[in-house]
Parts: structure tokens; C-alpha cells; sequence
């Protein structure tokens, strides 16, 4: 299974090649003429190749990235609803994987790289951060190694290792793209501080290992993005998602231990926000002006922070700690990277007033 998503460099919450430049060579005393008098077409020079000796030790270093992760990475079908990838946490069975990829699930089975097939158990799941924690009755797995959180790089490359199209233990490879990101999926939770890659993600890889040269996990592949201008919302390409390694142990610890997230280390306004619209201004008796750009308060949580600042529903939120909220992903974005026990100054549009309120942010609650 995998998710795809808008990005939320438009709204609030998966190789690309590389593009070389031509070198050309140039005479100082200008350009050959023909016979006719005019330039004489030269022939293109191309860029060096790269050395045989280079291009070996690339090939050594993925594929040894490959022998070291892949035995971690294992195939999970959720019978009768689908399939994805998972990694051996520990090697004691229990099994990071997706939430949604175990989502509805009656009876789940994990093969392994050799080709052991177990029945498995759901430890837990955590929803918001698309996590979960399965286990199965075996012993002297093969765990793998995750990187502590900000021990990896952009432009660092990177090997994405799962079951894509029921394809088990395949791999692509990519780079990291960006780190950071908040992305939204379709149930609506969002996923901060995301790992944007260019190693193709596609259905099955979710819940697999994305990892470095050295066959350290850094993600969980996750999500792929969706181009409005491709098949109506189709992929987009080179642009996929994976839960950092930090915030996967983090949450995997916690599952394990309990059964459940106890503590998300989230940020909590809560709020449900819309894009405001010449739509969605209507409804609330035209508390809002349909024409102010911002996320529009369709309901407030009793005894939420929000609540306690004063915000109501209908206002339109137009700031947040000063950043423009233009819509609700604006408001996922800095509500993603604000910490509980914050202070928030929100700046809202009430009946064409501007008023600037101040919430208490709290901890999101645990799903």
C-alpha cells in the first residue's frame, strides 16, 4: 500500500535523474570557417566519463547497502485488503510498519527475505503519524539499524527497499531531496519534519526502509506526491515521502512499551480548518468575509486551546506566530513545528475585524 497527496506547499497535509551540464570547448581565436566562409559546425564534446574504478565503487556501495537492510525488510499482507512492507524493529518480532497498511485488518501474515511466512499480531497503531507496531512469534530476527534523528543529509543517496506491486524485496535508489516537510495524507493527518526523496515510491512500499550506503534506515516510506495536471491527481515523479527514523523510533518505543502512544509531542489547537472560499464564507451567516484568504474555523473543540483563546468558528485565520496562513495547510505547517506548551499569536478575520488572540498550545492527543 501507499498513499499519494497533494503537496503541501499548496495545501496544509514518491528516481529523478539528474540534469548535467554540457561542457563545450572553446578556441581563443574563434570560431573554424568552411570553405563558404561561414562557421563550420563543430561537433559536441561530451563530459568525462566517469572512471571505471568510480563507477565499481558506487555499484559495491549500493549493492552492500542492500545486503545489510534488505534482510530487515519484510513483506506484510493485510489478507484480503492489501499489501506493503515492514521492518524488523528488533529481534525479538516486533515490526515497524504503516498504520494504514494494517488498517481494517482481519488477519495479517509477514514473509521474510528467506521466505518464512508467520502469522501476526497488531502490538498498536498510531494514526496521526501513520505508524504501527506489528509482532510476530519468532526469535534472532535480523533488526535493522535506524539513524538518529539529524544524522543524514540532502543530496545524500539513498536506496528505498519493500514490495512494491506485490514486487518483494525490490529496490530503488535516489536521493534525499529535502527534509522538513509537512505533508498532509488523505485521512487528514499530517506528517511533520517529513523526508522528501527521489527514490521511486510506489503501492507496496509503504512501511519499508528507506536507507543510506551504510544500510542505515533514516525513513519509513510513506506516501508519494499527486500532480493536479497528471491523470487528474496521477503521481507525481521523484517527489515521495518517509517518516524520519527519529520520529519512527520515538513512536515504535512507545507502542511496544504500552501498547499505544502515551505522549505524541504534538501541537494541539484544536480547530477544524477549511480553505476559505467563496463557498465555504457561507454557512455561518456571514460571520466571514468570503474573499479573505485563510484557514476557516468550521469548528472548535470544547475546552481546546483554541477555545480558551476565544476563536469561534466561522472566523478566518489569517496569521499564526506571524506567518500568513493564505489556507488550512498553512495552519497544519506552523502548527507542525510549534511545540506543546507554546504560546500561538493567532491573527483572525471575525466579521470583517481583525483580532489577534493568543492560544496555549497543547499536547495532541494520542490516538
Amino acid at each position: 500500500m501507499r498513499r499519494t497527496t497533494t503537496s503541501l506547499l499548496a495545501a496544509g497535509l514518491i528516481c529523478a535523474g539528474a540534469l548535467g551540464d554540457h561542457l563545450v570547448s572553446s578556441n581563443s581565436s574563434g570560431p573554424a570557417l568552411a570553405a563558404n566562409g561561414n562557421a563550420a559546425p563543430q561537433a559536441a564534446t561530451s563530459a568525462p566519463a566517469l572512471p571505471s574504478s568510480s563507477v565499481a565503487a558506487l555499484d559495491a556501495a549500493t549493492e552492500h547497502a542492500f545486503s545489510v537492510a534488505s534482510p530487515s525488510v519484510v513483506y506484510v499482507s493485510n489478507v484480503g485488503v492489501g499489501s506493503g512492507s515492514g521492518v524488523i524493529y528488533d529481534s525479538t518480532g516486533d515490526i515497524v510498519t504503516n498504520a494504514h497498511v494494517v488498517a481494517n485488518a482481519q488477519s495479517i501474515t509477514v514473509t521474510l527475505s528467506n521466505g518464512k511466512t508467520f502469522p501476526a499480531k497488531v502490538v498498536g497503531t498510531d494514526v496521526a503519524d501513520d505508524l504501527a507496531v506489528i509482532h510476530v512469534n519468532a526469535s534472532k530476527l535480523p533488526a535493522a539499524k535506524f539513524a538518529p534523528a539529524g544524522n543524514f543529509r540532502v543530496a545524500q543517496t539513498v536506496l528505498a527497499i519493500g514490495n512494491p506491486l506485490n514486487l518483494q524485496q525490490s529496490v530503488t535508489s535516489g536521493l534525499i531531496s529535502a527534509l522538513g516537510r509537512t505533508v498532509q495524507e488523505s485521512t487528514g493527518a499530517y506528517l511533520p519534519d517529513a523526508i522528501q526523496t527521489s527514490a521511486p515510491i510506489n503501492p507496496g512500499n509503504s512501511g519499508g526502509a528507506l536507507v543510506t550506503l551504510s544500510g542505515t534506515v533514516v525513513g519509513i516510506p510513506t506516501l508519494e506526491a499527486s500532480d493536479p495536471q497528471n491523470n487528474n491527481g496521477g503521481a507525481a515523479q521523484g517527489i515521495g515521502f518517509a517518516i524520519p527514523s527519529g520520529r519512527v523510533t520515538v513512536i515504535a518505543n512507545q507502542i511496544i512499551k504500552y501498547g499505544r502512544v502515551v505522549h505524541s509531542g504534538r501541537s494541539y489547537l484544536g480547530v477544524g480548518a477549511a480553505d476559505n472560499s467563496a463557498q465555504s464564507g457561507f454557512g455561518f451567516g456571514g460571520n466571514a468575509a468570503p474573499t479573505v484568504p485563510g484557514a476557516l474555523v468550521n469548528n472548535v473543540a470544547s475546552g481546546s486551546p483554541a477555545a480558551q483563546a476565544g476563536i469561534q468558528q466561522g472566523d478566518v485565520i489569517t496569521r499564526a506566530n506571524g506567518q500568513a496562513i493564505t489556507g488550512s495547510n498553512d495552519l497544519l505547517t506552523v502548527l507542525a513545528h510549534a511545540k506543546p506548551g507554546n504560546t500561538m499569536t493567532i491573527t483572525v478575520n471575525r466579521n470583517g475585524q481583525t483580532i489577534t488572540l493568543h492560544a496555549h498550545l497543547g499536547e495532541l492527543p494520542a490516538s
